[in-house]
């Protein structure tokens, strides 16, 4: 089911997708202005909501949310800007260099860039290290099938990291911990790309 919230009249300047309802909540909370589509878990979910996207009016389009670090060295909370995203079907480019910036200028200074994959399910233990042998950073669940929604609109993927492969998702305390320090980067990150969009 695709969830939309918006506070806009005619066009939206930046049109924000997010998979969960907290991520959607987090990016309100930093940016009340935008215009947010919440799309779901999955790359079926995330494909519908790239068809509806595509059809929305905004001058760029950026996917965001939470993520599941591949290498050593990223913690909770860090924000991961993709110089692309891999999946099934190959790769996209995605803008990178002023949305970094715009972080910066928020106050953000744990960001890395480079790959996010997109898989069809969380990912553990030793498939984190086949995927950080490939160069990637991070992994999600949903972004390379949102592609698509940026329709020729510069596009964008800022996600978090939620867990690691030290502390993985399934470690109830780690993840609690980890949850409350991602939400927290993700709200303080929502005013970058408002920033992003602007330039």
């Amino acid at each position: 089911m695709i969830a939309r919230t918006a506070r806009h009249t005619g066009n939206a300047r930046l049109l924000v997708i997010a998979p969960l309802r907290i991520e959607r909540a987090a990016v309100r909370c930093g940016l009340p202005e935008a215009l947010v589509l919440r799309c779901g878990v999955g790359a079926a979910r995330a494909r519908a909501t790239a068809l509806v996207a595509a059809h929305t009016p905004a001058a760029a389009v950026v996917v965001t949310g939470f993520c599941g670090a591949v290498v050593s060295g990223l913690r909770a909370g860090d924000v991961v800007v993709a110089s692309e995203v891999r999946g099934p079907e190959g790769a996209t480019r995605c803008a990178s260099g002023a949305i970094v910036a715009a972080l910066a200028a928020v106050g953000l200074e744990r960001v890395r860039v480079g790959p996010v994959a997109s898989v069809d399910h969380l990912v553990y233990g030793a498939e984190r290290g086949l995927l950080a042998g490939e160069g990637v950073l991070a992994a999600d669940m949903e972004s390379a099938w949102l592609a698509p929604a940026a329709a020729g609109r510069p596009f964008a993927v800022v996600r978090v990291v939620l867990d690691t492969p030290a502390h993985e998702i399934y470690r109830p305390l780690a993840t609690l911990a980890g949850g409350l320090r991602a939400w927290q980067a993700l709200r303080r990150a929502a005013p970058a790309l408002a920033l992003w969009a602007r330039a």
